[in-house]
Parts: structure tokens; sequence; C-alpha cells
């Protein structure tokens, strides 16, 4: 197998793995996202800077928990999602997280490579028409950045995460002396409503993919104490500091679109360079997390090929107005992506007791039913749940694995007495 694959069917090798600095950094870069900052401002319309605060902190914590969770597994077995999924949903049923990340990752893609254009589009005040001509420009470009893979993204992302920093400082700075000091954003009141409930459903959200899929680069960790650490800082700081400067400005300005905000502070030139710098870090993460999950789907090792295909359904559903739906797409994902973990969790500490076997020494079975309708129990549960859909969705299909696979071992364990007093 080529090395330029980055073993997307196998455990990664010790002699591939990387530092707590090279981890960091890749992770940094991909929860520094445009994106992300467009959630945030919605909070900032809905709540007090004290609230939005507290659901910031709380909603990425729990983010940063969940994604150091499953980087702890992966740096110890070498595995990512989709390879863990082998074990608890079967040899065939693991395809469907294959589908449902894919998808997932597939549909951030796309937004992506729709937001750099029409916002290009609106600053540089360029005739409409040539919205779609630049969603296949950047879906192109963006597309080579994963095509070089770990590398790549790592020596990018040394770039772009300073200056975005940087930046979002900058940014917050600005919109704080514009609104006369601290003292008078506490006195702003929201615009909007929203409940806790879905605001850290939303936050949770915003990299619910991203963190069930962390284990991607985490999985090239030289130890879980990296893993842990990195998966931590990258998602509590760089996901909640996202989070928070896109509800801070729009707290000010009484407006989510953070590009157009930038704009009302003089940093036309500024917005210009993040968004196409800080989409050009997180999109080739993004369209390679997808490339892996097909990789695993179809079982090939043909890495590039399939970040091309999946780059150019990408570039089709940007084109088919997937920028219009960013929120109801984060509600849905915060619902349906997290009991994926918290299977993998379960099946890992509960049924296997902290240790894989080689994912080619053992003979799994197609369909592992208790994990698929653990799964599907968790989803439900959580898409009509009125608390925290994430939470709710990891501890219901963690919990119903646990009770299902105990009482499959102990249906076993009758069958065999059974046989054996026949």
């Amino acid at each position: 197998m080529s090395k330029d694959n980055d073993f997307p069917l196998t455990e990664a090798p010790a002699s591939g793995r990387k530092g707590i600095f090279s981890i960091s950094m890749v992770l940094f870069s991909f929860t520094f996202f445009t994106g992300t900052m467009f959630a945030g401002g919605k909070l900032g319309l809905s709540f007090s800077l004290h609230d939005m605060l507290w659901i910031a902190v709380t909603g990425n914590f729990l983010l940063a928990l969940y994604a150091a969770s499953l980087g702890w597994i992966a740096a110890r077995s070498g595995l990512n999602t989709v390879l863990m999924g082998r074990f608890c949903f079967g040899e065939v049923g693991s395809k469907l997280a294959d589908f449902i990340l894919g998808f997932a990752e597939l549909g951030w893609y796309a937004w992506g490579t729709a937001t750099v254009a029409i916002s290009l589009v609106k600053i540089l005040d360029l005739p409409s028409t040539l919205i779609m001509p630049l969603m296949v420009l950047f879906g192109v470009l963006f597309c080579i950045t994963a095509l070089v893979g770990y590398k790549g993204l790592d020596a990018l992302s040394r770039i772009s995460v300073p200056l975005m920093f940087v930046l979002l400082i900058v940014a917050m700075f600005i919109a704080t002396h514009h609104a006369g000091g601290w003292q008078a954003m506490t006195k702003i009141e929201p615009t909007e409503t929203m409940s806790w409930s879905a605001a850290i459903t939303m936050v949770f959200g915003t990299f619910a993919s991203g963190a069930t899929q962390v284990t991607n680069w985490t999985r090239l960790a030289n130890s879980s104490r990296t893993a842990i650490i990195s998966s931590m800082m990258s998602f509590l700081l760089g996901n909640g500091l996202m989070i928070i400067a896109g509800a801070w400005c729009a707290i000010v300005y009484q407006q989510a679109d953070i590009v157009a905000i930038l704009v009302l502070q003089g940093l036309s030139v500024a917005a210009v360079i993040m968004l196409c710098l800080n989409l050009l870090t997180i999109q080739g993460p993004t369209i390679y997390n997808v490339s892996a999950a097909a990789c695993h789907l179809f079982r090939s090792e043909r890495r590039r090929t399939l970040t091309v295909v999946a780059a150019a359904v990408g570039i089709l559903l940007a084109l088919g107005g997937m920028y219009e739906i960013l929120i109801p797409f984060l509600v849905l994902l915060g619902s349906i992506i997290p009991p994926i973990g918290g299977v993998i969790l379960a099946d890992y500490w509960f049924h296997r007791h902290g240790r894989y076997p080689l994912i080619h020494s053992v003979r799994l079975p197609r369909f592992n039913w208790p994990g698929l309708c653990a799964y599907a129990a968790g989803a439900v549960v959580a898409y009509f749940s009125s608390w925290v859909a994430p939470l709710v969705g990891i501890t219901v299909s963690a919990a119903a694995y646990i009770a299902l696979t105990t009482l499959s071992k102990r249906r076993r364990v009758v069958g065999t007495v059974v046989e054996q007093q026949e």
C-alpha cells in the first residue's frame, strides 16, 4: 500500500506517528472554521453576553470531552472511526456509519464551497453570475489540499492558524470598542429567542461530525496523552473561540454574517484573506474525512480517487443551495452523529475491555445487530429530545449497546447450557 494513502484500511503503524505540536496544529486548523462563526452569530442574536459565554463554554467543553474520548481510543488502537465501526456495527453494518459520516462532512464541504463564492461576490462587489463558476473553482482548489494528505494539512495549518487567531482577536476588540466597552455590551438585549438546550445542541452540532472523525488524525498521535491534550485544546479553545468570536461580534452589530461584520469594521481585505485561507485550511480536512469514510465504504485504498469524486459531489451540492440550510443541518448532525461515538465508546470499554484485536486478524459478523439497534435508539431519541440532543444520543446509544450485548451474552450462555444438558 502506498504511504500517501494514510492507511485508510489498516492500523496506523508506529513509524507514522506524530507529536503533540503537529497533531494540535492540524486539529486547530480543522476547528478554526468560518461556518462555526456563523453558528456563533445565531447565539449572539439570541442571548445576552453572559448567557452566550456560558453556553459556548458548556457546549464546547462537552464537545472536547467527546472528541478526546474517541481520540484516546484512536491513539491506542491506530484505527479511525470508520474502522472502529466494523467491531460494533459489523463488516457490512459499519457501512451505515461510513455513509452518515461521509454525508455530514460532504454537507460541510458543500456549505464552505458555497460560502466562499457568495461572500467574495458580496465583498468585492462582483457580478452575481460569477457565484456558480467560483463555487466550481474553489471546490477544485480545496480538493487539491486534501490530495496531499496529512503533510499538506500540517504545513498549511502552521500558517493559517496564527493568522486566524490574530484576526479574531482584532475583530472582537474592534466590536467591543464600537459597542462602548464591556459594560455596554452586557446591556445589549437579544433580538431573537432560542432555548438553552437548542443552543448547546447547535454548539455541539457545529463539529459533531468533526469530533466523531477526529480519529483520522489522532490515530497518528504518538501517545494517548498527545491525542487527549490535542483534542481538548483544539475543540475547547479552537472551536470555542470561533463560536465566541461570532457571537461576540453579532451581539454588537446584530447580524450573524461574520464576513459582513468584518466589512463593517473596515477589514474587507482581511475578510477576503481570512475567508480564503480559512476555508482552504478546513475544506482539505473536511473532504479528507469524506474520502476516509468512502475508502471504508467501498473497501478501497484509492483515497485520492475517492477524494476527487467526493469533491465533485460536494460542488454539485453547493450549486444546489446548501448555503441556505446551515442551522437545520447542524441540528440534524447534533442528533444523528454522536450516537455513533456512543456505541463505539461502549463497545471498546465495556465489550472489549479497552483493546481491539488487529483489524484483519478476526472474522467479524456481517451485521452486529446490538450495535445497529443501539445506534438507531440513540439517534431517534436524540432527534425528538427536548434536552441536549448530542448528550442524549451518546448516553442512550451507549446504554442500549451495553444492555443489548449483555442480553445477547446471557442468551448464548443459556443456549450453551441447554445444549449441554440435552
